[in-house]
């Protein structure tokens, strides 16, 4: 069998891309859970609460909704079919944060919890500090020679 032949049969086999679809199923979920917290964020300011209380409620309102949705075994039948549009929002960071934590807990509280629970997380943590390092070294030593970014 030659190469094309073979490039043949394998495209001929090869399931076909859903790339659009999965785009726009990621757009619409993940665009749906930051319109759930906007109207979060409106109703709190409807009940009073300023801007900063409003969205840092707003935070950790859907911070919660992803741990409960995490293990009520909901938020994964929803990332099956929205992909990255589940990941990007906060509720993703809860969701890879509590999902370890909740599958290791017969392990104990700091060999299960403790340490699965950074498991996936960990890594975006470490380097987003030392990436804000860095960046606040640059901008510390570009503030010294009087360059003025914002």
């Amino acid at each position: 069998m030659t190469p094309q032949e073979y490039s043949a049969v394998v495209k001929r086999n090869s399931p076909k891309s859903k790339t659009y679809v999965n785009c726009l199923a990621a757009f619409c979920i993940g665009g749906g859970i930051c319109a759930v917290g906007q109207g979060f964020f409106e109703a709190y300011n409807a009940l009073g609460l300023n801007d900063k209380d409003a969205k840092t409620l707003t935070s950790v309102t859907l911070i919660f909704l992803g741990i409960l949705l995490t293990f009520a075994g909901v938020y994964d039948k929803i990332a099956k079919h929205a992909g990255a549009g589940t990941l990007v929002p906060i509720t993703g960071f809860a969701n890879a944060m509590s999902s370890p934590a909740i599958e290791f807990k017969t392990e104990g509280l700091i060999t299960g919890i403790g340490a699965k629970m950074f498991a996936i997380a960990g890594p975006v943590i470490v380097y987003g500090t030392f990436a804000a390092t860095i960046y606040g070294l640059i901008l510390w030593v570009l503030h010294m020679f009087g360059v003025t970014l914002f």
